[in-house]
């Protein structure tokens, strides 16, 4: 099993400035609550224009788009590409494993072009793509489940380990209500089909 680690650069991550604001729009209601016209607590809550706002308020305030949107160079230099939002690492851009880093090296993680693909002594880590798409986003999580994964850090609260720069332990100590608001949030987005590739193993020693 991989060990986890928390680098100095995920807290320096955190710590990042992420500009603009970021659009909000309510998913319609699934296919059986709209022949029934009855909604159930879970998809009334996910809904509700208030728990929304405020995920969208966590989501600035915390700098997901630092990581889960895609860079490009503005006016002003690299800033995240708001048309890609929270999208993660885009499925075209190849990133091949880093070279190992000499003994006593004091650099302990790279990032690239896009700050969406991380290296360190994990391996190689890609941002998440967070819209709700089914096949390739959280669309199949619940909210349990993005709880759990928060609070774990796992996927979905019993997968693999949720590698670094993501800094999870700062998240999951948000309580359950905000949480909860993240949650409602990102269901809000627009699907966006982008399947993020695999984690990349670190080089084995001697290599």
């Amino acid at each position: 099993m991989r060990r986890q680690f928390i680098t100095p650069a995920a807290l320096a991550m955190a710590l990042m400035l992420v500009p603009g604001a970021i659009g909000i729009r309510i998913l319609r209601a699934d296919t059986p609550q709209e022949s029934t016209g009855k909604t159930s607590t879970s998809d009334a809550r996910t809904s509700d224009p208030a728990r929304i706002e405020r995920g969208a308020y966590l989501v600035r305030t915390m700098m997901c788009n630092d990581c889960h949107t895609p860079w490009k160079m503005g006016p002003r230099g690299p800033e995240p590409d708001m048309s890609r939002a929270l999208t993660g690492h885009p499925a075209d851009v190849v990133v091949t494993p880093p070279p190992k880093m000499p003994d006593g090296s004091s650099w302990v993680t790279m990032f690239n072009n896009t700050n969406t693909a991380f290296a360190g002594a994990w391996g190689v880590s890609f941002s998440a793509n967070l819209t709700p798409d089914p096949e390739t986003g959280l669309g199949k999580y619940t909210e349990e489940m993005f709880m759990a994964a928060l609070k774990t850090g796992r996927h979905q609260g019993k997968g693999r380990p949720i590698l670094p720069p993501m800094p999870w332990p700062f998240i999951g100590t948000l309580n359950d209500e905000d949480l909860k608001s993240v949650y409602a949030y990102l269901r809000s987005l627009k699907p966006v089909r982008n399947r993020v590739p695999a984690p990349i193993d670190p080089p084995e020693a001697g290599r």
